[in-house]
C-alpha cells in the first residue's frame, strides 16, 4: 500500500487558470442570465435603492423613501452598493440586482483561491462549482437582498485568515478579516460575527508567530471588527432622532436594539418585539434537510462532513502550521457553528439564510474529497469516496423525490450514477490512472447533478417577494406573491403622480412592501406606516395627524394584508381606524384611497363611493 499523502504538489504559474475562466463565465451565464425577468425583486429593498439614489440622507440611513420617514430593517452596506449603480445607471431592475450576482462571482473567485492555497487548483475548481451551483446561491445570487454582500464579504474574511495563518506574523492579514467581518456586519449585523470563532480557533491554533504574538493580533482583529461595524452604530445612535429617518425594525428608534433584538438574541430565543413569528417550526437538526430548506442546502451537507472529518483524520499527524489543517478548522467551524444556530433558532428565520452556509461547504467538499482522492491507495479512504458518493446521490434522490413530477428522469440517472460510480471507488486505486480519473468524474458529475439542475431551474423561474425560494417554477419554488409587493393600475399611478411634488409623501399606506409597490409605481415617496411589519411605532398617531393637517400627505391607502396578526392595539391598527372615521373612501381599480386634502367628515365612512 502506498504512503498517505495530505500534501498538495507544489504550484505552477497559470496552473488552473482555463479551468478558472470557464468557471467563472459560467457562473456568470448562470447569475446574469434573464436576471430583469425578476422584475423589482425584493421591492422593499428596490424601493429603498430608488429612495438612496435621490436623497444623501436616504441612502446613509437606508431609508425606504427620499423623504427619510423610516429605514428598512437592516443597516444599509448592500443597499449603499445598489444606490451608486441606481445612481450610475438609472432605476431598472438590471442597475438592482446585477451587483448581487457580480458578488456571487467574486465569491466563488475568492473561495477558488482560498482553497487553491492548501489543496491545488482542482480542489479549488471543485470548490467553486460547489459553491456556484448551490440552489440557494442561484437564488440570493440573482436576488437584492443583503445576503448576498454578506457571503462575499466572510467569504473574503476567511481567505485573509488563511493568509494570516501562513504568514510570518499575520497581523495585517487578520487585521483585514476583522475589517471584512465588520463590513458584513453593516450588510447583515450579528449573523456576520456567526464565522468569528472559526477564524479565531484557526489562527490561534496554526497561526506560525509565537503564542503570545497570536494572543496579540487576535485582539487587534477584534477591534478591527469593533470599529469597522461600530462607527455606523455609533453615528446613528449620536444622530439628532428629529434629523434622521426613524430605525425601522425597533420599538425604541435605536439602531442597537435592532442589532440586538429583532435581528440579533430576538431570532434565537424567539422574542422579537414587532415581529410577526416564526413561520418555520422544525426547530433542530432536521430542519437543515426538511421542507423548506432542505432543496435549498442540504444536497451535499453530509457530503462536507464526510470530506471535512476526513480531512482532519489525514492531517492529525501534520506539523501546527499545516496549511491545510488550519483551512479546514476555518471552513468546518463556519460550517458548525452556522448550522447549529440555524438549527436552533426560535426567532424569524427563512430558507434562504442557509447561502451563508454554501461557501463553507463548498470548502469542505472540495479540500476534503481531494485530500481522499490523494490517498485513494488506502483502502480506508477508497471506503470514505465510495460512502460519500453513495450518501450524497441517496440524499438526492430523496430530495428530488419532493418534485417527483419535474424531470422525473434525473433522480434515476443520479441514483445509477452514484451507485456505479461508488463499486469503482472502491477499487480505484488498482485502477489505470485514465480509467481512474474517468470515474472520479462520473462521481463528481453524480453528486453535482440534481443541485446543478435545481440551480439552472432555479435561475430559469422570476423571483419576487420577502421570501423567495429556491426551485423550478411549480415545483416548490416561489416565483412571487408571498411577501410581494402591490403593483398599482395606470389609473391609480396617475392619481399618485398628480401633484405629487406638493406633498411630503404622495400616499401612505401600513407595510413597507406595500409603499414599496406604489413608490417604485410613482417614482414619488410613499410613507410606511409601522415599517416592514407594521408593527414599529412609527409615525406615531399623532405625528401622523399633524403631517395631514400640514397638508404633507396625499392620500392614505388601505395595504394588503400583511403576514401574520398585526396587533389590533398596534399605532399602524389606530392610523387606519381614524383615517377611516373622517375622511371618504374612493375605490379605483379595486384599490381603495382616502383622499387626506379632502374635508373630514363627522362620522365614520361607509361604502366606499366608486371612482
Amino acid at each position: 500500500m502506498r504512503r498517505a499523502s495530505v500534501r498538495p504538489r507544489p504550484r505552477r504559474a497559470g496552473e488552473g487558470r482555463a479551468g478558472l475562466v470557464l468557471l467563472l463565465l459560467g457562473t456568470a451565464v448562470l447569475y446574469l442570465y434573464d436576471l430583469a425577468a425578476s422584475g423589482w425583486a425584493n421591492a422593499f429593498y428596490s424601493a429603498a435603492a430608488q429612495a438612496g439614489a435621490r436623497d444623501l440622507t436616504a441612502m446613509l440611513f437606508g431609508s425606504s423613501d427620499p423623504a427619510n420617514a423610516i429605514t428598512v430593517d437592516k443597516t444599509p452596506a448592500a443597499l449603499w452598493v445598489m444606490d451608486i449603480s441606481v445612481r450610475m445607471f438609472g432605476l431598472n431592475p438590471w442597475s438592482v440586482l446585477v451587483p448581487q450576482a457580480l458578488m456571487g462571482v467574486g465569491a466563488v473567485a475568492v473561495l477558488y483561491a482560498a482553497v487553491r492555497r492548501v489543496a491545488g487548483a482542482g480542489a479549488g475548481l471543485l470548490a467553486g462549482s460547489v459553491l456556484a451551483l448551490t440552489p440557494v446561491a442561484a437564488l440570493m445570487f440573482r436576488f437584492n437582498n443583503p445576503d448576498a454582500m454578506l457571503v462575499l464579504l466572510l467569504v473574503i474574511a476567511a481567505y485573509c485568515t488563511q493568509q494570516a495563518c501562513e504568514a510570518r506574523t499575520g497581523r495585517w492579514w487578520l487585521i483585514a478579516a476583522g475589517v471584512a467581518v465588520g463590513a458584513g456586519f453593516l450588510a447583515k449585523m450579528l449573523q456576520a460575527l456567526l464565522i468569528v470563532p472559526a477564524l479565531a480557533a484557526a489562527y490561534l491554533v496554526a497561526g506560525r508567530a509565537p503564542m503570545r504574538h497570536r494572543l496579540a493580533n487576535t485582539l487587534a482583529a477584534g477591534a478591527a471588527v469593533v470599529v469597522s461595524a461600530g462607527w455606523y452604530v455609533v453615528l446613528v445612535e449620536l444622530w439628532p432622532a428629529s434629523a434622521r429617518p426613524y430605525i425601522g425594525g425597533s420599538q425604541h428608534n435605536s439602531l442597537l436594539e435592532l442589532a440586538l433584538g429583532y435581528n440579533g438574541f430576538g431570532r434565537l430565543t424567539g422574542d422579537e418585539p414587532g415581529g410577526l413569528g416564526n413561520l418555520d417550526h422544525d426547530v433542530g437538526w432536521g430542519r437543515l434537510f426538511g421542507a423548506g430548506m432542505g432543496t435549498e442546502i442540504a444536497w451535499l451537507l453530509p457530503a462536507a462532513v464526510i470530506c471535512s472529518t476526513a480531512g482532519f483524520i489525514l492531517t492529525r499527524r501534520a506539523s501546527r502550521t499545516d496549511a491545510t489543517r488550519a483551512a479546514l478548522i476555518i471552513w468546518t467551524g463556519w460550517l458548525a457553528v452556522t448550522a447549529v444556530v440555524f438549527s436552533a433558532m426560535n426567532g424569524i428565520v427563512h430558507s434562504y439564510y442557509t447561502v451563508a452556509l454554501a461557501p463553507a461547504l463548498a470548502a469542505c467538499v472540495g479540500i476534503g474529497a481531494t485530500l481522499l482522492w490523494r490517498n485513494r491507495f488506502d483502502t480506508r479512504a477508497a471506503i470514505a469516496l465510495a460512502g460519500t458518493v453513495l450518501v450524497t446521490t441517496a440524499l438526492a434522490a430523496v430530495l428530488l423525490a419532493r418534485h417527483a413530477e419535474w424531470q422525473p428522469w434525473l433522480r434515476a440517472a443520479v441514483a445509477a450514477g452514484g451507485a456505479g460510480s461508488a463499486a469503482l471507488l472502491l477499487v480505484v486505486g488498482r485502477l489505470p490512472q485514465s480509467v481512474a480519473r474517468s470515474v472520479a468524474g462520473l462521481a463528481v458529475v453524480s453528486c453535482v447533478a440534481a443541485p446543478a439542475a435545481f440551480s439552472v431551474a432555479t435561475a430559469l423561474t422570476p423571483h419576487s417577494g420577502a421570501i423567495p425560494s429556491a426551485g423550478p417554477a411549480g415545483g416548490g419554488g416561489f416565483g412571487g406573491g408571498l411577501l410581494d409587493a402591490p403593483t398599482p393600475s395606470a389609473e391609480v399611478t396617475r392619481m399618485l403622480t398628480d401633484d405629487e411634488g406638493r406633498f411630503t409623501w404622495t400616499a401612505a399606506v401600513v407595510g413597507s412592501n406595500n409603499a414599496a409597490g406604489y413608490q417604485l409605481a410613482a417614482g414619488a415617496p410613499v410613507l410606511a406606516v409601522g415599517g416592514f411589519n407594521g408593527t414599529d411605532p412609527s409615525p406615531t398617531t399623532a405625528q401622523f395627524v399633524r403631517d395631514v393637517e400640514d397638508g404633507r400627505i396625499h392620500y392614505f391607502i388601505e395595504g394588503r394584508p400583511l403576514m401574520g396578526r398585526a396587533d389590533p392595539s398596534s399605532v399602524s391598527a389606530d392610523i387606519t381606524e381614524w383615517v377611516a372615521e373622517r375622511f371618504p373612501a374612493i375605490a379605483v381599480d379595486g384599490t381603495v384611497l382616502y383622499d387626506l386634502t379632502m374635508p373630514q367628515i363627522s362620522q365614520p365612512a361607509h361604502s366606499p363611493s366608486q371612482r
